[in-house]
């Protein structure tokens, strides 16, 4: 088993199985069911973004996936007032998802964390779609590393369970912060291969969890491929490979 560079290569106890986030990015709900159906038991956990709110029934389909045991991350990065942002944790409460995420300041953060009762908060870093020219463009005078640790720290002062960052920076985030927060990665490629991609920090999945991401999230290299059910199982056995069974 390859070892995690982090806490002293040991990883959480967290189940291997359910490392893997497969993002339910599709047209519709009718679609998402089709999906969690193909892949069945190759995949427990899932995202679901802004793409399926937009669609409509995506509570219908939250509730759907927890009825057959899946755990789901709700992916729509809250920003908006803190107390907005509050309310609309509080409607996930009690309806069985594990992550929610949220995109803002510090007074954001504090009111998603404080609203939360069974949901656990993340807070997202520095879109994994974004690079050092982009934060140019948008007048961050910092580079992503400093960005996203200081995005990490006033997480964890706020409350949040974790974070959502790049593979490229959670070394950093466990250097500074050791096992304080969840690291949640997305931007994750089965193989490293830069072709025509909207994903400009990546890694793969072995590179990922030895960084020291607790979870990742896979999405078109599972929905595109051929089989996408031997395409998840196939990442499924480069998690159990590296990180051991958990528990």
């Amino acid at each position: 088993m390859q070892q995690s560079a982090w806490h002293n290569g040991a990883m959480k106890a967290i189940p291997a199985r359910e490392r893997l986030i497969f993002a339910t990015d599709v047209a519709n709900a009718d679609a998402a069911r089709q999906i969690v159906e193909t892949l069945g038991d190759s995949v427990v956990f899932y995202k679901l973004g802004l793409e399926l709110m937009m669609a409509g029934g995506y509570f219908e389909l939250l509730d759907w996936m927890v009825a057959r045991g899946k755990k789901v991350f709700v992916d729509l990065k809250f920003f908006d007032i803190p107390a907005t942002v509050a309310n609309a944790v509080r409607q996930l409460n009690g309806r069985g998802v594990t992550f929610a995420t949220v995109h803002g300041n510090q007074s954001i953060m504090e009111a998603a964390a404080a609203a939360a009762v069974d949901v656990k908060i993340l807070a997202v870093t520095v879109l994994t779609s974004l690079d050092r020219g982009d934060l140019d463009d948008l007048g961050f005078q910092c580079d992503v590393q400093q960005l996203v640790l200081s995005r990490a720290r006033r997480a964890l002062a706020t409350g949040c369970a974790g974070v959502v960052s790049s593979g490229i920076e959670a070394e950093a985030i466990r250097r500074e912060l050791g096992d304080k927060l969840m690291v949640v990665t997305p931007g994750i490629r089965p193989v490293d291969n830069r072709a025509e991609d909207d994903q400009k920090r990546v890694l793969t999945v072995e590179r990922a969890f030895a960084a020291g991401a607790d979870y990742i999230v896979v999405g078109r290299p599972i929905r595109d491929a051929a089989d996408p059910r031997a395409a998840a199982e196939a990442i499924q056995a480069s998690i159990l490979a590296t990180c051991g069974p958990g528990v």
